[in-house]
């Protein structure tokens, strides 16, 4: 039976599985659950696996059964965590966990590699040895540079070690059928920070008695965006967003404190020192100038450039122009700035991401990742699982 024929039998599983992972959402390193649904599924398929990689994480194996002495070790990628969202749908699936939720789509991410795994389980033949990795805490976490510091990809837990690698993730303004990526770097690294300004409190009425750490931490939120406007050139990218503002207790009382928290996405190494070291004087000296003080604090595991090496984007190219054809094979024009903790696998082997376009035929936009309206499209199921089939099947 061809391989189409055989994923287009299983589909109805699959979606069950994904919408039983959607009901059921958990956040970086709590996946217990999420985590036992790919173990029994792994089992019933008679997949070999390693669970508690990486807190959460699994790791499944399938041998060569062509020649595998000079067999191949493909590995494919596949995150399981949610987002601390409040879901705004009507959906019958929707979350039953309130404040969490799939809204990145690791539902769809996990559902494909589990459909991946049950069909490369049935074919008699596989040129390749097969790795299938399960990772916690995609979201800020760094559950991917986990995976790989406790050695997913170098044999320690099952079969040999890992020779390239693939992932994939849900693309709500692609159309459905349809996949983007580009050779080099395709998302951007993200660096997490924290600031906290330090004034004197005082009573509203009388702020020249005080030091007001909110109009210090304001002006340091529009002094960051110099940095983009004016130490980067206009041909780099670098993007500095302040996500969190938090002061305050009353209406009529100036604080002792203000919080912020933001991320820095840039697209190379020369570009993220500038920023970081930017920063910091930018937050040190404008408070300064406000008689208040800060401190910057990165928080470890800033996720690297996702970079595609070029060999191993090609042949996703090539596997996907004979699985769905070529003209349904795009190129992503400029690295988006999203980040990615793929980027650490690519920074121990070869590594190819692309994008699954998920719009709707007909449709002209869809909701976009980490919005409260946003749903994995089934319909993009098939296309996922096929790719990944071939890919693993592939010399």
């Amino acid at each position: 039976m061809p391989l189409r024929d055989q994923i287009r039998d299983i589909r109805d599983d699959v979606v069950a599985i994904r919408h039983d992972l959607h009901a059921h959402p958990e956040l970086g390193y709590e996946e217990q659950r999420t985590s036992g649904v790919v173990q029994r599924e792994l089992a019933g398929y008679g997949v070999e696996f390693r669970s508690g990689i990486a807190g959460t994480g699994v790791l499944g194996f399938l041998p060569a059964t062509t020649d595998p002495g000079s067999a191949r070790t493909v590995a494919l990628r596949a995150d399981m965590d949610a987002l601390p969202i409040e879901e705004n749908t009507d959906l019958p699936y929707r979350s039953t966990h309130p404040g969490r939720m799939h809204a990145c789509g690791h539902d769809g991410h996990t559902s494909i590699l589990l459909a991946t795994a049950r069909t490369l389980s049935a074919q008699p033949e596989r040129p390749n040895n097969v790795l299938f990795l399960f990772q916690p805490a995609e979201e800020g976490g760094a559950g991917g540079k986990r995976m790989v510091d406790e050695g997913a990809l170098d044999g320690r837990f099952l079969g040999p070690k890992a020779d390239v690698i693939f992932g994939l993730h849900g693309f709500p303004s692609a159309n459905v059928g349809h996949i983007s990526t580009r050779n080099g770097p395709l998302m951007a690294a993200a660096a997490e920070f924290s600031v906290l300004v330090t004034g004197q409190g005082s009573h509203a009425a009388y702020p020249h008695y005080g030091v007001d750490p909110i109009v210090a931490a304001a002006h340091i939120v529009t002094a960051l965006q110099s940095i983009v406007s004016r130490n980067v050139s206009p041909l780099d990218s670098i993007v500095i967003t302040i996500g969190i503002f938090r002061a305050g207790v009353a209406h009529n009382v100036i604080p002792d404190t203000a919080y912020l928290k933001g991320t820095m996405r840039t697209l190379n190494d020369e570009t993220e020192a500038l920023g970081q070291r930017r920063i910091q004087e930018v937050v040190q000296n404008t408070a300064a100038a406000f008689g208040a003080h800060a401190e910057v604090t990165w928080v470890a595991n800033p996720y690297p450039v996702t970079f595609n090496d070029p060999a191993a984007t090609d042949h996703v190219r090539q596997v996907a122009g004979r699985v769905i054809g070529t003209d349904k094979v795009h190129e992503e024009a400029h690295p988006s700035m999203g980040g990615e903790d793929f980027s650490f696998y690519g920074r121990k082997i070869p590594a190819s991401f692309f994008f699954l376009g998920l719009l709707p035929d007909g449709h002209e936009r869809y909701p976009n990742l980490h919005a409260p309206e946003f749903d994995f499209n089934d319909d993009a199921l098939d296309t996922g699982i096929e790719l990944m089939c071939e890919l693993a099947l592939s010399r």
